[in-house]
């Protein structure tokens, strides 16, 4: 055997070399300004190198250290950590009831959370309400934008994700003797641009492969955009639609003036919350790793963004992390392991923020029983940055089902409080104390009250409260208008409205200036419960040697039911 272990090795250092070459092309066609088609192309064909590396890597695996899934899953079954709910019922796939045991070890990892992360770090809890007002994800881009692409079997009416069938359907097609080097290859790219195509190059590509129901070989209809929050209408009336939660973190977004209050007006601090969150995932089929309702524990960490350094940074400083930058995935490097401090030194890492952090859910994980061998941490490349993100750093652990992500460790910058504050008119913001007191130059609206309430009534409260906050950018483009035309429009709540020269007068003065205000920027480490005791359970279950039938988990003691 030991021929074809060094052939495999072999093999692999050639695919490493293809995917190194590959990544310097990329990074050559990027310093030349090439044409943006070039530039995918040539990384679409990169990220279709490194897919091949992994999963030859996988395969390449001793056989110990690749679960026996069904072994594990009969296991969990039989001592009740969890099953399908509703069974008696024919089950409804991607919801789990927890049983006695499984309940012990979740309500253990809960508590080893709350003592590593909200004692340790005095963070603020709260518990926020799963209903959600539409007008809340609206303004957070959520009904917009939380959506994956779903196709519909035309007979049966069943629903499949359109990115996972085609990628299924490009495998089964590979994986046939006759499929040439040449289709391989095309295929492959295809599979690894699947985050970045648009409905209508999804709508080709499923025509173009011939893509079927896989279940009953049915025409599928054309990919329609799904959105995966549940929809609800809150009180009798049905006219207050709501949504059941996608995600904690606006619940403590809505409460920062609050908290802000809470904490004396001071910077930086954090507030958590544990608690469940739903979507109306398409086709749910990896066990507890994509279910429709979930146990979500977020902390959403305020920060002055002149100030995005941590003071306990050090206390990380020295651990080693396997890191996945997103430079290494576009130019084909592997992961490799770095100390965290000189992570951040090189900027690999943007700030020791979020650099703490990564180092504070390692020793979380490691504690509650994942093994070091089986954890990275993978930075999202642009394309598959969420609409909220600036960077993201995901945990990654190997399971069966190959690399899956188990917290996300985000830096929303100032999204989310923006957005509210733009919405509600409600500033949310922090006050600074300077260091030394400044003369600012204002520039204001001095609205004339008579002729706007004369002009427009009862919506003349609309255009005072628009006039009465504009910026001195707006305000300068407007006076223009206005010595130009004689007046100008602004929209607000949906109305639009005139505003002429007897409305309105521009005031310019000067003041002293003691605090300025700062909207906080945001790191959020967000972790699955779910999916982190999944993998608890794949990287502790053992066989005893010498009798198949004796199954065990060693779990940690602070963690064991």
């Amino acid at each position: 055997g030991g021929g074809s272990v060094h052939a495999g090795a072999d093999a692999g250092i050639r695919r490493g070399r293809a995917a190194r070459q590959q990544g310097e092309l990329v990074r050559k066609l990027k310093d030349e300004k090439a044409p943006q088609m070039d530039v995918d192309k040539a990384v679409a064909e990169l990220k279709s190198r490194k897919r091949i590396l992994e999963a030859k890597e996988l395969a390449l695996q001793p056989k110990d250290d690749i679960v026996d899934r069904v072994k594990m899953e009969d296991t969990l079954k039989r001592r009740f950590f969890y099953d399908q709910a509703f069974s008696i019922y024919g089950g409804v796939s991607g919801l789990y009831d927890f049983g006695p045991v499984g309940c012990a070890l979740k309500n253990n990892i809960i508590q080893a959370w709350r003592q590593h992360f909200i004692q340790e770090e005095q963070i603020f809890e709260i518990d926020c309400t799963m209903l959600t007002p539409e007008a809340v994800l609206k303004t957070s881009g959520h009904v917009d934008k939380f959506a994956d692409f779903m196709v519909k079997d035309v007979k049966s009416g069943e629903c499949f994700r359109a990115d996972h069938l085609l990628k299924a359907h490009l495998q089964k097609l590979m994986s046939d003797k006759k499929c040439t080097a040449e289709k391989k290859m095309e295929m492959e790219n295809v599979i690894t641009q699947l985050d970045n195509y648009s409905q209508e190059q999804l709508a080709d590509l499923f025509v173009n492969y011939n893509v079927k129901s896989p279940l009953t070989g049915n025409d599928l209809t054309a990919p329609v955009s799904f959105n995966l929050m549940f929809k609800t209408s809150i009180g009798p009336g049905g006219n207050m639609p709501g949504y059941l939660r996608p995600e904690t973190a606006q619940g403590i977004f809505l409460n920062f003036k609050r908290l802000l209050e809470f904490n004396q007006g001071k910077l930086p601090f954090a507030a958590a919350q544990i608690g469940n969150s739903f979507r109306n995932e398409i086709s749910p089929r990896s066990g507890l790793i994509r279910v429709r309702e979930f146990t979500m524990a977020e902390i959403e960490h305020f920060v002055d963004p002149a100030e995005k350094c941590h003071p306990k940074f050090q206390n990380v400083a020295n651990l080693h992390i396997l890191l996945y930058s997103a430079k290494a995935q576009t130019s084909g490097q592997p992961a490799r392991v770095m100390r965290l401090g000189d992570a951040v030194e090189q900027g690999v890492i943007n700030n020791s923020v979020l650099g703490y952090f990564i180092g504070r859910i390692y020793l979380y994980l490691i504690k509650v029983g994942l093994s070091p061998e089986k954890l990275r941490f993978r930075q999202h490349m642009e394309n598959e940055m969420a609409h909220y993100a600036c960077d993201c750093w995901d945990a990654e652990s190997k399971t069966s089902y190959g690399w899956i992500e188990i917290v996300g460790c985000a830096d929303r910058s100032c999204y989310d409080l923006s957005c509210h504050a733009r919405a509600t008119k409600v500033p949310l913001v922090a006050e600074k104390l300077l260091k030394e007191p400044r003369i600012a130059n204002v520039v204001q609206f001095e609205a004339n009250k008579g002729a706007i309430g004369k002009a427009y009534k009862k919506d003349a409260k609309l255009v005072l409260e628009y006039l009465a906050i504009c910026d001195e950018c707006y305000i300068s483009e407007m006076e223009t208008q206005l010595s130009e035309k004689g007046e100008f429009t602004i929209e607000t709540e949906g109305k639009t409205f005139q505003v002429t020269k007897d409305m309105v007068n521009v005031k310019r003065f000067q003041k002293t200036l003691h605090v300025e205000e700062i909207v906080p920027n945001v790191i959020e480490p967000s972790f699955g419960l779910g999916r982190i005791m999944y993998t608890i359970f794949e990287h502790t279950f053992h066989i005893r040697e010498g009798d198949e039938q004796r199954t065990y988990f060693s779990f940690p003691a602070v963690v064991a039911p």
